[in-house]
């Protein structure tokens, strides 16, 4: 059974930064891509940032991009989200997600049903 761990959340400070990790483990074949995304209360998950499992293509929501950066080490089936100059419109529970099939589309990458497997969420709030 596949499993994804979360974790590095936290509570920072406005123009402060975290790093996220999520491990899966449960699959001998590799994953296609791994991908965040968050929500905060009362809204749908947001697409945060995505890397194939290759590390040749990298995608970033709106929202993040030039702040957070995504990376991923093949040796501990692990992927990153380096969170820098956190804002308090950061504050969500950060979810992590696995994708095993191949995208063909870069709009793919954004849409959370294309995920097959899904971590339990990991906090992080950022104060004013």
């Amino acid at each position: 059974q596949v499993q994804l761990v979360e974790s590095g959340g936290g509570l920072v400070k406005a123009g402060g930064s975290l790093r996220l990790s999520c491990t899966v483990s449960g699959r001998i074949s590799s994953p296609y891509a791994m991908g965040w995304f968050r929500r905060t209360p009362g809204q749908e998950r947001e697409f945060v940032a995505a890397i194939t499992w290759s590390g040749d293509n990298a995608y970033y929501g709106d929202s993040v991009t030039g702040r957070f950066t995504i990376s991923r080490d093949f040796a501990k089936n692990t992927v990153y989200l380096q969170m820098n100059s956190l804002e308090p419109e950061d504050t969500a529970v950060y979810y992590c997600a696995v994708r095993y099939g191949r995208l063909r589309l870069t709009s793919s990458y954004y849409t959370e049903r294309n995920y097959d497997y899904w971590g339990q969420g990991t906090q992080v709030t950022v104060s004013s």
